[in-house]
């Protein structure tokens, strides 16, 4: 069972925060949908509750954070999920973005390199029924070879550059969305519209914790 309850006042406070994203352009209904559902405050340590429903990112375990819920609206707009779409995301984290891409139709298979991180979310997620989700635990600088290719993969960290790796694993149709630069990043959708032929859209700056090769046990 899980210890945490999802009370009117979190659900009155997950309306206004969906409101604040109608404001900010979100548009997608799945997406607005799936954020005014998904009790964020579970994904956060108890002296958060309240703050889970501000616009902003807060910190969880390994010096990691939970990202704005604007980013994770804006970037699951940009992935345009399908019913059935088969999405990679690389960097699970607490699991919340993996749950709105769920809720939003896709099968997820997540990736995450913190062990800590990886057990928590995997286990908070199957508690929730989220039976739509794959865990993994390792590095995800290399993608998920022997699952691809993918209709969607979705990067919730910094990278330095465009890795080769993850656009060979993704389907023809198909669109990656990732932060690209060092202190701050430009997010950047690439949609494979041949075997050889890629297009690539920049949408604007953003901030994200690096992504790092490797895994780390846990804390």
């Amino acid at each position: 069972m899980l210890h945490k309850e999802d009370s009117y006042r979190h659900k009155g406070l997950r309306r206004k925060l969906v409101e604040t994203l109608i404001k900010k352009g979100i548009k997608d209904q799945k997406v607005l949908e799936a954020i005014g559902k998904l009790p964020r405050h579970f994904f956060l340590d108890s002296a958060l509750d309240y703050q889970a429903y501000e616009d902003k990112a807060l910190p969880i375990k390994v010096g990691q954070t939970i990202s704005q819920p604007y980013t994770v609206a804006y970037m699951t707009e940009l992935l345009k999920i399908k019913k059935q779409d088969k999405v990679l995301e690389l960097g699970t984290g607490s699991g919340y973005q993996a749950a709105i891409l769920s809720l939003c139709g896709a099968n997820v298979y997540t990736v995450e390199r913190q062990e800590t991180l990886y057990h928590e979310a995997r286990n908070l997620l199957l508690k929730m029924n989220y039976n739509n989700i794959k865990f993994f635990f390792r590095d995800g600088s290399k993608g998920l070879p022997e699952f691809a290719p993918f209709d969607k993969i979705i990067v919730t960290a910094a990278c330095s550059e465009i890795p080769e790796v993850l656009l060979k694993q993704l389907n023809v149709g198909g669109i990656i969305i990732i932060p690209v630069g060092e202190s701050s990043q430009q997010m950047i959708t690439i949609e494979r519209i041949s075997q050889d032929e890629f297009v690539k859209k920049l949408h604007g700056d953003f901030n994200f914790v690096p992504f790092l090769p490797g895994t780390e046990g846990k804390k």
